[in-house]
């Protein structure tokens, strides 16, 4: 996935213009940037639950459901599998993650450059 960053970020500015020209009533810059916006947002926030994951925020709430079901459980689980099975931080795919936060942060750096070509050409 290394070697094909710049191409899923070619095809995602490309996919933003498509869907710029489908979506959009109104063919300005302005527009451009909020379809931009939208797909860059789809990543931030994905890259950012992601991120939480990794640091092991959702492993004690895991592991007390896993805990309250087998107690409350009316066939209990007498080799007590919920103890064995991984928590959410240690089922982590790292090329996935570095490619959704490259797209990401690489989106919002084009975002913030076409605001501030914006702002210049609105003066």
């Amino acid at each position: 996935m290394k070697n094909n960053q710049y191409l899923y970020l070619a095809i995602n500015l490309v996919f933003a213009s498509i869907a710029f020209l489908i979506f959009s009533k109104q063919y300005n810059f302005t527009d451009f940037i909020n379809t931009l916006f939208y797909i860059s947002f789809f990543y931030i926030v994905i890259g950012l639950f992601m991120y939480i994951k990794r640091g092991a925020f959702f492993d004690g709430i895991t592991f007390g459901f896993r805990r309250f079901r087998s107690v409350m459980s009316r066939n209990p689980d007498y080799l007590e599998e919920w103890k064995e099975k991984p928590l959410p931080s240690e089922k982590k795919n790292e090329n996935f993650y570095r490619f959704i936060k490259f797209q990401g942060i690489s989106l919002l750096i084009i975002l913030i450059i076409l605001m501030v070509i914006y702002y210049l050409l609105e003066n």
